[in-house]
């Protein structure tokens, strides 16, 4: 599946604050994304090429004020990265020095 984002500079009121319409789908395809595949922030933002900031600012606050339930499903993809995070981590210092002997 392809994940586009038009760019309409249309602004939207959300809440208090006025968010320009790309920026609210961009979270919207950057929260279906990591729905759909699961993935982490980081791959995420590779895939969209953004910083991982953005994509984490966008899917954890801007997400929340666009889509509440998308952003409640998301919410628990990234918590169950943010949980899974230290097994990768030394996963990851395993594999580094089991090559570098």
């Amino acid at each position: 599946m392809e994940y586009f984002v038009e760019k309409p500079h249309i602004l939207q009121k959300i809440g208090g604050e006025t968010l320009r319409q790309d920026i609210a789908e961009r979270a919207k395809v950057e929260g279906r994304y990591i729905l759909e595949n699961g993935c982490t922030i980081r791959s995420a933002g590779e895939y969209f090429d953004v910083s991982k900031s953005t994509v984490h600012y966008d899917v954890s606050m801007r997400l929340r004020e666009v889509d509440e339930a998308l952003y409640a499903e998301v919410k628990k993809i990234l918590d169950k990265n943010f949980n899974e995070k230290h097994i990768r981590g030394g996963k990851s210092t395993k594999e580094k020095y089991s090559r570098e002997k």
